[in-house]
């Protein structure tokens, strides 16, 4: 019986350490080592995240509320002193949510084939509990890719709502620490990228 326990526990206690050297969970489209619950098993090349900045490594999360009825009217980059945002503005009824996170490629979600992004890596930004236009009654952003100012942020590619995801793919020139914030007036999510 004895045996039996020990081996048990050293089986569980290999099957843990082998999930940690494949480098955590992976999620699709979300690149593979990704842990939503914490940092992956390898550290940042870039030294630790600071003034609520994300570890590149890890994925930010926000749940949707209210009506889910939001739209993107628009898409902007800006440069500030240590960091470049995206600022995606949004229209129409109720609280944005999202996941963000660094991902090996950028896919378009309804075909699965790639997305022409410039920059050397790949910042995907899910906005969820959004849209149609026809059914939030707000007109979606053209979608013309955006150029960054060149700090950390190259390029933005909008691509369009898809069951109820809007996919934005922001092109950096390295996997860097990044922050996700809301703001009310005028509504919008920003994402801060640092340089």
């Amino acid at each position: 019986m004895r045996t039996t326990t020990a081996r048990t526990t050293t089986l569980a206690a290999a099957a843990v350490l082998l999930l940690a050297a494949c480098g955590g969970t992976d999620l699709p489209g979300y690149g593979s080592g990704v842990d939503p619950t914490g940092p992956a098993a390898s550290a940042s090349s870039r030294g630790p995240a600071q003034d609520g900045f994300t570890d590149p490594a890890e994925v930010a999360e926000a749940e949707p509320g209210g009506a889910m009825l939001l739209t993107v009217t628009d898409v902007r980059v800006e440069e500030h002193d240590g960091f470049d945002r995206v600022v995606l503005l949004l229209d129409g009824d109720g609280s944005p949510s999202w996941r963000v996170g660094h991902v090996d490629a950028a896919l378009d979600p309804g075909t699965g084939e790639p997305v022409a992004v410039d920059g050397d890596a790949v910042l995907e930004v899910a906005l969820t509990g959004t849209a149609m236009p026809m059914d939030s009654g707000v007109t979606e952003y053209g979608g013309d890719p955006v150029d960054g100012p060149g700090g950390a942020v190259e390029q933005v590619v909008y691509g369009f709502v898809y069951e109820g995801t809007t996919s934005v793919f922001v092109g950096v020139t390295d996997e860097r620490p990044f922050r996700v914030e809301v703001q009310e007036d005028p509504p919008a999510v920003t994402v801060d990228v640092q340089h």
